[in-house]
């Protein structure tokens, strides 16, 4: 062997004592698993995208024009006794509300008067949930 073939497999020999390594280090992606928040949207975006099931009773509700449009004038009667009540003039008075039984599709509501004042009861038919509201006399 010449000198150079020598030098050279010395030099194969020596090297690896002069290359340094680094730790690898796992960073996770999912913030679920420790990784950056700011990931989240992203991978949302991604899965939703590339989500091709639908549920099949998505649209379908069931309902009705007929249902939609009761459920409207139901929420629209029960928003006006509610500005009725908060609205002293028109609640007081002798053109304000009267004393008896108000049905609104479900919702079940009672007008009497009581020791401390005018006590209204709104009972939820469906749900079997009851509210009372007193209204003190002034």
């Amino acid at each position: 062997m010449n000198l150079k073939s020598k030098l050279f497999a010395l030099f194969l020999l020596a090297a690896p004592v002069f290359i340094y390594g680094q730790d690898f280090t796992y960073t996770p992606i999912n913030p679920a698993f420790g990784g950056n928040y700011l990931n989240y949207s992203w991978l949302l975006n991604s899965a939703n995208a590339q989500n091709t099931l639908s549920d099949p009773n998505a649209n379908n509700t069931g309902r009705t024009s007929l249902d939609r449009f009761t459920e409207s004038l139901n929420n629209q009667l029960l928003s006006q006794l509610s500005r009725n009540l908060l609205n002293s003039n028109s609640f007081f008075g002798e053109n304000g509300i009267q004393t008896g039984t108000y049905e609104f599709g479900d919702i079940l509501v009672d007008v009497v008067p009581g020791l401390d004042g005018l006590v209204i009861t709104i009972n939820d038919l469906s749900t079997g949930n009851q509210t009372q509201i007193t209204i003190p006399y002034l």
